[in-house]
């Protein structure tokens, strides 16, 4: 057992992990980003790290290769088509999240209309008939 075996290990990750958290740090609201980053235990600054290497062409996807070893890079075909794909996933999302906002507007709206005729019947119920002259 060497004097370093109890120290923690640097985590590593694949090329296919950070263009995963890639899309869903990029899609998420500016509010929400900081959620993902703790909930995946990571820093802004992996984000800054792991875009250079995206926008370099240095992240490929590869399925379990690391950045940088290019055994199991996939081609540039495969790697459009799961961009493609990762686009169209991401577009349902937001159309599933733009349907659900229009409700909740809806309702909020509904609720608005009933709080407010609400008003009305308590306003007219708490005032004296009017007696006829």
């Amino acid at each position: 057992m060497s004097p370093r075996a109890d120290r923690p290990r640097r985590r590593t990750f694949t090329a296919e992990y950070k263009l995963a958290i890639l899309a869903e740090y990029d899609a998420a609201e500016p509010g929400t980003q900081g959620v993902i980053l703790r909930r995946e235990g990571l820093y802004s600054s992996h984000v800054v790290e792991w875009r250079r290497a995206r926008d370099a062409g240095a992240l490929t996807g590869s399925g379990g290769a690391r950045s940088g070893d290019r055994r199991g890079a996939k081609s540039g075909r495969a790697a459009d088509r799961e961009v493609e794909r990762e686009v169209e996933r991401l577009r349902a999302r937001a159309e599933r999240a733009e349907a659900e906002l229009a409700r909740a507007k809806a309702a909020l709206e509904i609720v608005g209309k009933a709080h407010a005729l609400l008003e009305l019947i308590s306003e007219s119920a708490e005032q004296p008939p009017r007696s006829p002259k």
